[in-house]
């Protein structure tokens, strides 16, 4: 290669009669070992195209010098080689060149930890061949999800912990389904509660990776229960009355039973009688079948949802909200409704009442929008909240009415997502309200439920 400062100017930055072409250099020098890469030049091993650990070999075999590539970048090369360990060159196979290595190469030699490793694969050429075999499957395969979702003859047997395997569920009966439901209606946990801890279950889901949500019932486990977007204590509480409850359900399946209970009951106290659909099946899974050091990133550092923020962000916090719903795989509509219900259900982290624009917290209703877009608010910044925490005041009297969030006030500010709060505040749409939640929440309960969607594939 050669040097970089020899080629000419980026694509976008060219001449227009170049055409979208750019790093022109000699046109007489094009093919002729000058091909433009990252500077780094040169084979590991003499048989680059050949599987082995030649590698790890000459990393010990040979002691290295720091040198420079024809394009000028630093790299390392063996002292000395055998005519045995000099690799081919690229452009003429019958010439014979040092194989390199570069610094991150000579980490592994340096490092203790690592070179213990290394001299392992060196040594233990199956050991080299399965972990290699293992960790490029992972590489293919982690933004699959569980396995559930693979198809085809070459499904491993094997669970792998990264795969975030869960056992295999029961379907209870129905009348297991009712009596579980009454009895956590007479259990003495609130509505908020219930709710809390089904969303804390469901939400962790990543539409990017299909990671998280409430099949497994992860939530009863490090590190998800002791998040503080969860209320580790609270959680704790209302996670112990439903195992005692459960009988032969699935906690998993509890929890999200007892939150369709709790939803039922704040829907009937507003009027209206709903059937809050549970697909059960969920399994439970262990702390063993879980990496907690995985799960640490699936941590929300907001929720909107749940009005909470660990702390100051880079971003908008609402654009957090943003963030989470299409994490969710939720519209804007879907987004919208379940922000209105769950501030009305209170199931704001650390029972804040910022946003629980209602009269009557725990019945599900459209308060949340009537009162957000309430003409007879002004809403005034907090002093030192740094323009995350709002006043609503009586715009004729001066008297505190309610507190708010930016998450909560962008349904008022932004034209979009008005426009669809002013749908739900509208009189006469207080049902659409209830029914259009209900569906957004199941959504978000059966996110990972993969073995429904798939179990066609697996007949």
């Amino acid at each position: 290669a050669k040097p970089a400062d020899t080629f000419g100017r980026a694509p976008e930055g060219e001449n227009l009669h170049t055409m979208g072409l750019g790093w022109l250099t000699d046109p007489e020098e094009i093919g002729k070992g000058h091909i433009t890469t990252s500077g780094i030049e040169g084979a590991w091993t003499p048989n680059p195209t050949q599987w082995g650990n030649d590698y790890f070999r000459l990393l010990f075999k040979y002691d290295y010098e720091l040198v420079q590539s024809p394009a000028g970048a630093n790299q390392w090369q063996p002292i000395d080689p055998d005519p045995e360990d000099m690799a081919p060159d690229a452009r003429d196979p019958s010439k014979k060149v040092p194989t390199m290595m570069t610094t991150a190469d000579m980490a592994l030699k340096r490092d203790p930890e690592y070179r213990k490793i290394s001299e392992r694969f060196r040594d233990d050429q199956a050991a080299l061949d399965d972990a290699f075999a293992r960790a490029w499957f992972k590489l293919c395969h982690r933004d699959m999800g569980p396995k559930v979702r693979y198809l085809g003859p070459e499904v491993p047997e094997e669970d792998l912990i990264w795969q975030d395997p869960v056992p295999a569920g029961s379907k209870p009966s129905d009348s297991a389904v009712d009596d579980f439901k009454s009895k956590v209606l007479d259990s003495g946990l609130s509505v908020s509660e219930l709710v809390k801890a089904a969303w804390a279950s469901a939400s962790t889901y990543r539409n990017s990776d299909h990671r998280g949500g409430a099949n497994g019932a992860r939530v009863a486990l490090e590190p998800q229960k002791g998040w503080a977007v969860n209320d580790p204590d609270e959680l704790s509480k209302v996670l112990s009355k439903l195992d005692e409850l459960r009988g032969d359900l699935s906690l998993a399946d509890a929890i999200v039973l007892a939150g369709a209970a709790a939803i039922e009951k704040a829907a009937k106290d507003g009027g209206f009688d709903i059937a809050v659909d549970v697909t059960t099946g969920r399994g439970d899974t262990t702390q063993e079948l879980t990496d907690a050091e995985s799960f640490e990133p699936l941590e929300p550092l907001a929720d909107g949802f749940r009005n909470y923020l660990k702390g100051k962000a880079s971003v908008k916090t609402e654009d957090l909200l943003v963030d989470r719903a299409h994490l969710l795989g939720l519209s804007v509509p879907e987004m919208t409704v379940l922000v209105g219900g769950m501030r009305v259900l209170g199931a704001n982290t650390g029972n804040a009442k910022h946003g629980v624009l209602t009269d009557k917290p725990g019945t599900l209703s459209n308060d949340f929008f009537v009162n957000l877009l309430e003409m007879g608010t002004v809403w005034e910044v907090v002093d030192e909240s740094g323009d995350e925490e709002f006043v609503g005041k009586c715009r004729r009297k001066g008297d505190e009415k309610w507190r708010a969030t930016r998450t909560d006030l962008v349904f008022g500010s932004n034209s979009q997502l008005r426009a669809v709060a002013e749908v739900y505040a509208e009189d006469g749409h207080e049902e659409k309200f209830v029914k259009d939640f209900v569906a957004a929440w199941t959504k978000v309960m059966d996110a990972d439920r993969f073995d429904l969607t798939y179990e066609k594939y697996h007949a």
